[in-house]
């Protein structure tokens, strides 16, 4: 269930739960709303559980081997990725 439609469940719920006046022989409508109010937040919960689970970011660092011969500063680079494991280390020679 995705973020739509949990935000659907959880507002004709309460739709059902405090707007609707009507008596249906056998059924409460009211609770009716607040089962579907439920069930729309638990979606809602498990859907943005998944979510923050998936948008984990890589952190890869790389160094670059100085050039004879001439003058340079520490460099520092950080590549960021989505859920790519760091590349093996280049072989220098």
């Amino acid at each position: 269930m995705g973020i739509g439609a949990s935000i659907f469940l959880i507002a004709l719920g309460a739709i059902l739960a405090f707007a609707v006046e009507a008596d249906i022989s056998g059924l409460d409508i009211s609770v009716i709303g607040w089962i579907l109010m439920l069930a729309g937040l638990a979606g809602l919960i498990i859907t943005l559980a998944f979510w923050s689970r998936s948008r984990r970011t890589v952190v890869t660092r790389t160094q670059q081997p100085p050039v004879a011969g001439a003058t340079y500063a520490t460099e520092y680079r950080e590549v960021r990725r989505d859920d790519v494991p760091p590349p093996p280390p280049p072989a220098y020679q």
